[in-house]
């Protein structure tokens, strides 16, 4: 089992850039493809983006892609999210996931039930 810590959240302004990390302890986070999601108050959580094993494949929300960037550590146990010209509209607690299967089919990799393991989530709140 997996125990996953997010961290980087904070209050910034439009524009402004972010990187949240997510620290994995228990198992090595080379094991889990790990996705990235977000869910704002009174909204049903959302996928951001997922990024494979090794890194070498990555999918994201269409309207983020572009400006939010996934990638991994694994020698570190490390996700990262980094996000850049943040709006208000990308206000929302964020969490990190992981999944142990091997293989995803079609947008699987973005419904909340694939991943098995989730942090507790950091806040990001975007103002004007």
């Amino acid at each position: 089992q997996v125990q996953l810590v997010e961290s980087g959240g904070g209050l910034v302004q439009a524009g402004e850039s972010l990187r949240l990390s997510c620290v994995a302890s228990g198992r090595t986070l080379s094991t889990y493809s790990m996705g990235w999601f977000r869910q704002a108050p009174g909204k049903e959580r959302e996928v951001v983006a997922r990024i494979s094993r090794n890194g070498g494949v990555r999918f994201y929300s269409d309207p983020l892609e572009g400006r939010f960037t996934i990638s991994r550590d694994n020698a570190k146990n490390t996700v990262y999210l980094q996000m850049s010209s943040l709006q208000l509209e990308d206000t929302a607690i964020y969490y990190c996931a992981a999944d142990s299967s091997t293989t995803v089919i079609g947008k699987a990799y973005s419904d909340p039930l694939t991943y098995q393991y989730w942090g507790q989530g950091t806040q990001v709140t975007v103002s004007s």
